[in-house]
């Protein structure tokens, strides 16, 4: 990692995973172009040294993942590495158990998450958006997961996320086909939140990061964790934290914030606390 100031950009995994905040925005870059940025073990690493700064940097309310160059946002796993790290079911295990630290911190992520989804999302690339609170795409943006072509097994939490966007029969037809579909369908179906003309992409995505930037970061915090108990099994569900975690929105210096605001016409500043 380069030591440079907080809010310059840093760099990760040999520069493959760039991080800078912009606004009170988090921003992380998988930069890996000339490999339409898939995703190797090293970046992997990375990715989660860069969620976890910005994860803990009180500054920073809302993170967007992106893609460097127009082609991809993640074409999925560096299959050069497959030879050496994935060639049969005990290297496999062992890089998933690498990687699977990065997968659980992202899945468990406190503070808002947005994909900007330009060009190829495919496999791996679909596990990290799909992993997203939310998918913002461009119109010329592509989306699989070719596993069934290469002999892989798709992970439990990866088809989690498939089936609860897309529904099961759609997760079949992605998974049994490999087939790869276009952004006007992945929002038709959920895969995507929404779809934008290319050259609008990235502002579009920053003006959804900063109006949620903007709101009473307790209140979104809540609503992710109710969100997420949501979709939980009835009997695995955490309602004292549901409860609690709305008790301290009603206590919070914020609440009395918003209602200040509302009554004298002016936005509010949030404190998150």
């Amino acid at each position: 990692m380069l030591d440079t100031p907080n809010n310059t950009e840093k760099s990760y995994a040999d520069g493959k995973i760039l991080q800078r905040i912009d606004d009170g925005v988090g921003v992380i870059t998988f930069n890996n172009p000339e490999k339409r940025n898939a995703m190797s073990l090293e970046m992997w690493e990375g990715f989660g040294h860069a969620l976890i700064e910005l994860r803990d940097n009180p500054d920073v309310r809302v993170v967007i993942l992106t893609g460097a160059g127009d082609k991809a946002f993640v074409s999925g796993a560096d299959i050069s590495q497959f030879e050496k790290t994935r060639h049969n079911a005990e290297a496999s295990e062992e890089y998933s158990r690498k990687s699977a630290a990065q997968r659980a911190l992202l899945a468990d992520y406190p503070k808002p998450v947005i994909a900007c989804i330009r060009g190829f999302c495919l496999g791996g690339g679909m596990q990290v958006a799909m992993s997203a609170d939310i998918r913002i795409a461009s119109d010329n943006s592509q989306y699989g997961i070719p596993a069934a072509r290469l002999g892989i097994a798709y992970g439990y939490d990866g088809l989690k996320n498939l089936v609860s966007l897309v529904g099961p029969s759609w997760a079949r037809l992605i998974m049994y086909t490999g087939m790869r579909i276009v952004s006007a369908e992945a929002v038709r179906i959920g895969l995507v939140d929404r779809v934008v003309p290319d050259g609008e992409l990235w502002n579009a995505t920053m003006e959804i990061a900063r109006t949620i930037s903007g709101n009473a970061p307790l209140a979104i915090k809540a609503a992710k964790l109710t969100i997420a108990q949501i979709l939980k099994d009835p009997g695995e569900r955490d309602m004292n934290a549901i409860k609690a975690i709305g008790t301290a929105c009603m206590d919070s210096e914020d609440f009395r914030e918003g209602r200040r605001a509302f009554m004298e016409k002016r936005k509010p500043q949030f404190q998150g606390q």
